[in-house]
């Protein structure tokens, strides 16, 4: 896997910053010591053209109390321009130790050739096959980010449309498996307000980094944010994965039914809502210089992925609507269904048996979609597991 590191915060770090105290002493050592070389210049330089002097004093150790002052102020200055250089002058210790995570920047991990792309994007197709909009999505950006030699995938952000139950979400969490990325997960119908997202500033009482920032600092890694939903047919040449498969290492943050979030205004009239904290991050332009309101540090956000999922349109304003277009998303076949509670069967252990008795409630629904969802399915599975696993009693 090849990894590599990039800049994702406007920060330096230095390994040692003198204190004030520390400089004044070396400024004072250099003064004295370029002053007796300075006059010892001078006596021999008088000793080559009058002769032997009888004294030839080379200590020069007394300051006066204005070389103090100015060694002083000079120490302040130089201690203040490092501050400034940091970028953290007006943080915390506490803060700044937080930051020091990224001191050598974010590690990312890309993948190394469009077969491997391939490979991904077929491994995720063949398990949720309606959801190859997304997949193809995905999988263009893969390569066209292996054929810039980008140091980590890019892709526009996404905005899965479909009803409730097809898998968007597991969908977005599986990705992130799949490219081995920690993943935060954001539910909109909890958390509207945009506070658990990008965080806030200092002042308020529950004052705190986002989970963006809160992910970063935590796994040192670039960040992948996930809202989800997905259309469109794609179906890439299935092969086997390979040893040393490599991908992207991002951090995943899964929005789930951001339609929902609604809007969150305070006592004085101002609005803190999600999509709100949403759209900057959703240019790339604008994403690239996001400032940070807790820390208020300028962080490179440019390189986080958003997938947004929604069960409908409704509520949601059109400036979310032209930066990530809907992608929508039928209901999940018969088939489809089935397919999925074979392969969950397998991973249960469950006897074929057992798996064909879901199958045949799957199929004894009317017309080739309105089967049950994906998560009654899943209950199915989970339910047949436990009686084929539950002791006898006698």
């Amino acid at each position: 896997m090849l990894k590599s590191n990039i800049p994702i915060a406007n920060i330096r770090f230095f390994d040692k910053t003198p204190t004030v105290a520390d400089l004044e002493r070396r400024f004072s050592r250099f003064l004295r010591g370029f002053r007796e070389q300075r006059c010892a210049a001078e006596q021999i330089e008088r000793f080559a053209e009058d002769g032997p002097t009888e004294t030839f004093d080379l200590s020069v150790n007394s300051l006066s109390t204005q070389d103090k002052i100015k060694i002083e102020r000079r120490a302040l200055r130089y201690v203040e321009l490092q501050e400034a250089a940091t970028g953290m002058q007006h943080l915390k210790t506490e803060d700044r130790n937080a930051l020091r995570r990224l001191q050598d920047g974010a590690t990312v991990s890309r993948i190394s050739n469009e077969y491997d792309a391939d490979v991904l994007a077929a491994t995720l197709h063949e398990e949720m096959p309606w959801m190859a909009p997304a997949t193809e999505h995905i999988w263009h950006s893969m390569r066209k980010s292996v054929r810039e030699g980008r140091p980590s995938i890019q892709f526009a952000p996404l905005l899965l449309l479909g009803p409730p139950g097809i898998g968007k979400s597991h969908w977005a969490r599986r990705l992130g498996k799949l490219l081995e990325v920690p993943t935060t997960v954001v539910e909109a119908t909890g958390e509207p307000a945009s506070f658990a997202l990008i965080g806030s500033q200092r002042g308020w009482g529950s004052a705190g980094p986002g989970k963006i920032v809160e992910t970063i600092l935590r796994e040192r890694c670039g960040p992948v944010a996930v809202l989800c939903r997905p259309k469109c047919s794609f179906k890439p040449p299935f092969v086997r994965m390979r040893q040393g498969f490599s991908s992207l290492m991002l951090n995943g943050v899964v929005v789930d039914e951001v339609e929902k979030a609604g809007d969150v205004i305070s006592d004085k009239g101002l609005r803190f809502s999600l999509i709100d904290g949403l759209l900057p991050l959703l240019e790339r332009m604008t994403a690239s210089t996001w400032q940070c309101p807790y820390y208020r540090v300028q962080f490179d956000l440019s390189w986080v992925g958003w997938v947004l999922t929604a069960n409908s349109l409704r509520g949601l304003p059109e400036p979310l609507l032209s930066r990530c277009p809907p992608l929508e998303l039928p209901p999940v076949s018969k088939q489809h269904l089935v397919g999925f509670a074979q392969r969950l069967g397998r991973a249960y252990n469950l006897p074929d048996e057992a798996v064909a008795v879901i199958e045949e409630i799957i199929l004894s629904c009317q017309g080739d979609i309105g089967g049950p969802s994906l998560r009654t399915v899943k209950r199915m599975i989970e339910r047949a597991a436990i009686a084929y696993t539950r002791p006898l009693l006698h």
